[in-house]
């Protein structure tokens, strides 16, 4: 822009536009090109703006629009957006710009196509898919994103109050005038451990009990209303259980039965989680932990319980042999042969250990006579 003597000189290049100003009053639009404007009393002056995907100030468009709304209408594409509505704004059929409640921006359509596609929140509380391409999805304020996998259940809360449970998969929300609270649930079955509580039993013995129990959501809607954290609820009910239980009975019960004792203290969960939408697969005690003192005592009173009953082993071994040896002698004297044949046993396992024998047939007799007396079993009958 160029002041002579009496005139202005002015370019506009493409892609702008010029507003001339006549002591603060708008005048005209100057299109592209080089402008000479007959200017002696320096009354004029020159606005130039970018016109492609731009936007004039809102107060300035309210300046322009009063002195010539026909103009006005003609370069620029007002947005005002009202309460609970959302506008997405697309230059050149790219979205470009979301609008929330109550805002008014101003966009030179020129040599830009402005679009404009409005969203009543009130009526559409979902963000549709088309939308959802439309709008920049990192740090929205006014989009609520929530992803739920197919081993959970999602629960929608809008101002507190549950309206629906969500199907796995993605799901938008706008936030705009309300609150969006989606609480998503494990469905899959979770190990809850209990650690050692100490406690007394009836005979007064102090010891601690660690449990096991395992859990599942089968109804999200009910469980959600019942408590606010499954496991820390769980884990109370099931310590108040196991002080009831062990109480009720002496150290030597709790040791020798505890399937029972599981069985009670499934018995007592169960029936408290019955209503609440949660399911008790498994609960059972993992360890049960003796003071020092006591477990000595108890690994004393086990080796003595095993002692004793090796002994018991042993004499019945000592008389089932006793018994054995019995029934073999009153075999051998009803039966001479057979004592005859045990002879010849017990003979071959001495010749075993004897490393040289030496025979002796007697005076007078040969190889012959010494061979008939061994093999002969049964004495010459006399006379």
């Amino acid at each position: 822009m160029d002041r002579h003597l009496f005139t202005l000189r002015a370019t506009v290049k493409d892609g702008e536009r010029a507003l001339v100003m006549r002591n603060g009053r708008f005048e005209r639009v100057l299109e592209p090109g080089r402008h000479t404007l007959f200017d002696p009393s320096r009354e004029i002056a020159i606005e130039q703006y970018n016109v492609v995907r731009a936007e004039l100030a809102a107060e300035r468009f309210a300046v322009l629009k009063a002195a010539r709304p026909d103009l006005a209408a003609e370069l620029f594409e007002a947005v005002e957006t009202k309460a609970d509505e959302l506008a997405i704004v697309s230059l050149d059929g790219r979205p470009a710009h979301l609008m929330a409640p109550w805002q008014v921006r101003v966009f030179w359509k020129v040599a830009t196509r402005v679009e404009v596609e409005r969203v009543d929140v009130t009526s559409e509380r979902k963000v549709a898919p088309r939308h959802l391409a439309m709008v920049a999805r990192e740090r929205n304020p006014y989009v609520a994103e929530h992803v739920v996998e197919n081993h959970e259940a999602g629960l929608l809360h809008v101002e507190g109050r549950f309206v629906e449970r969500l199907a796995p998969g993605r799901h938008a929300f706008w936030t705009v005038g309300r609150k969006i609270e989606v609480k998503r649930l494990d469905l899959r079955p979770q190990a809850v451990e209990i650690t050692a509580q100490e406690m007394l039993s009836r005979d007064r013995i102090a010891l601690r009990v660690t449990l096991t129990a395992f859990r599942r959501i089968v109804d999200p809607e009910r469980a959600e209303a019942a408590t606010a954290d499954v496991d820390a609820w769980l884990y109370r009910l099931v310590q108040f259980a196991i002080r009831e239980a062990v109480a009720a009975r002496t150290l030597d019960e709790v040791l020798a039965a505890k399937n029972a004792l599981d069985a009670e203290l499934r018995a007592y969960v169960r029936e408290r989680v019955a209503e609440t939408g949660i399911e008790v697969t498994e609960l059972g005690v993992k360890d049960v932990i003796l003071p020092g003192e006591i477990r000595e005592l108890v690994n004393k009173v086990v080796e003595a319980e095993r002692t004793a009953k090796a002994n018991q082993i042993r004499r019945q071994e000592e008389t089932a042999a006793t018994r054995s040896l019995l029934n073999t002698a009153k075999l051998m004297e009803d039966n001479p042969l057979l004592l005859r044949l045990k002879e010849l046993e017990s003979l071959e396992r001495l010749v075993e250990k004897v490393g040289k024998i030496d025979l002796h047939a007697g005076p007078g007799e040969g190889l012959d006579a010494l061979l008939t007396r061994l093999v002969r079993l049964k004495a010459p009958e006399t006379a």
